[in-house]
């Protein structure tokens, strides 16, 4: 039986995001998209879509509380279903980075799955229901060059998954992580021509992923039939990284 129901997605007007809150929309639920900073591309997507956007820094939890009470104010009922897909990235080589670099990917990428999903938790656990999608990535599991930040950070993503999911499965409530590879997005798009013929070159199925196809993943975990599936890492990387 469908069961339609309020959504939650972090970083969720553009790229992945956009992607996951589109695909929850068209299966049935209500969608409330999160941005942080481009306004003018967010309200955009807002008239495009007829999703919600709703502004708040995912780094801050005295913001989080504030935009997940509006998030649940706008969609008149409270949040079921929580993505947590925001993030950022700071490349630089590990002995030329600075704090700065550091505590800005630390804070959105993994102190946001506390800041997003704190204030949500009790309700969930009150009304004995919930799903907690979180978005690490192939790098949070095999580590890369250049982003000690990021892969540290999402390395986190999973063990915080692997953790809450314990806490809360008799609660009715489950919790899984995505780990995307090389996705194509406008991000992956601005790749030089000859890195990116190099990347795809080293992914078994010969091509980028789509990020419809994390949408479609995100759709089946928030579903009911996803009730037994819970501390899972579930990899979309064309058989790049292999866990």
């Amino acid at each position: 039986m469908l069961m339609t129901r309020t959504a939650l997605v972090t970083g969720g007007t553009r790229g992945i995001g956009a992607a996951i809150s589109i695909a929850l929309k068209s299966a049935g639920h209500t969608v409330i998209a999160n941005f942080a900073g481009n306004e003018e591309k967010a309200r955009a997507f807002a008239a495009d879509t007829g999703i919600q956007v709703v502004k708040f820094d995912v780094g801050n939890f005295d913001s989080c509380q504030a935009g997940v009470a509006e998030a649940e104010a706008l969609a008149g009922a409270p949040i079921d279903i929580l993505v947590n897909n925001a993030g950022i990235t700071r490349d630089t080589m590990f002995h030329k980075m600075d704090a700065s670099q550091w505590n800005e990917v630390i804070n959105v990428d993994l102190n946001s799955m506390f800041n997003v999903t704190r204030p949500l938790i009790d309700g969930l656990r009150e009304r004995g229901w919930g799903r907690v999608i979180n978005i690490s990535s192939i790098n949070g599991q095999k580590g890369q060059m250049g982003q000690v930040n990021y892969s540290a950070a999402k390395a986190g993503v999973i063990g915080f998954t692997k953790a809450l999911a314990q806490e809360t499965a008799r609660k009715g409530i489950t919790v899984n992580c995505i780990t995307p590879g090389y996705i194509n997005t406008e991000m992956v798009a601005a790749v030089p021509e000859k890195v990116l013929e190099s990347i795809i070159a080293g992914i078994p199925v010969g091509r980028l992923g789509e990020a419809g196809e994390i949408g479609a993943l995100c759709v089946y975990l928030a579903s009911e039939e996803a009730g037994f599936v819970t501390g899972s890492t579930l990899t979309i990387n064309g058989g790049q990284y292999l866990a």
